[in-house]
């Protein structure tokens, strides 16, 4: 049974910082590419960031690059989102996600097969 718990979210002043991570288990951690996504109230779900099963690529959404930085360490089985200057229109719950047994990246939602519970995200002005 695979699970994917995040950690890390919280209330954080604009500008500040927060470093998201989520527990894989249940899968086979480096065959599977991984990525972020987040849902603010009242909107869709949208990309954030997503890394290869190798951890040499990575992709990210235009509205975080250079200020997010997604990571993945295999001996833990768990991946990262290092967020900083973070701004109000960050506020959201995020979502870590896994995809079946495929190792190449995917900024679309629908080509993740697993998903967390996510954890909220808070930017105060």
């Amino acid at each position: 049974q695979v699970q994917l718990v995040e950690s890390g979210g919280g209330l954080v002043q604009d500008g500040g910082a927060l470093r998201l991570s989520c527990a894989a288990s249940g899968l086979t951690f480096s065959s599977a590419a991984m990525g972020w996504f987040r849902q603010a109230p009242g909107k869709e779900r949208e990309f954030v960031a997503t890394i290869s099963g190798s951890g040499y690529l990575t992709s990210y959404a235009d509205s975080v690059k250079g200020r997010f930085a997604i990571s993945r360490d295999s001996a833990k089985n768990t991946l990262y989102l290092q967020m900083n200057t973070l701004k109000p229109e960050d506020t959201a719950v995020y979502y870590c996600a896994a995809r079946r047994g495929i190792a190449a990246t995917a900024t679309t939602d629908a080509l993740y097969y697993y998903w967390g519970q996510g954890t909220q995200v808070t930017v105060s002005s």
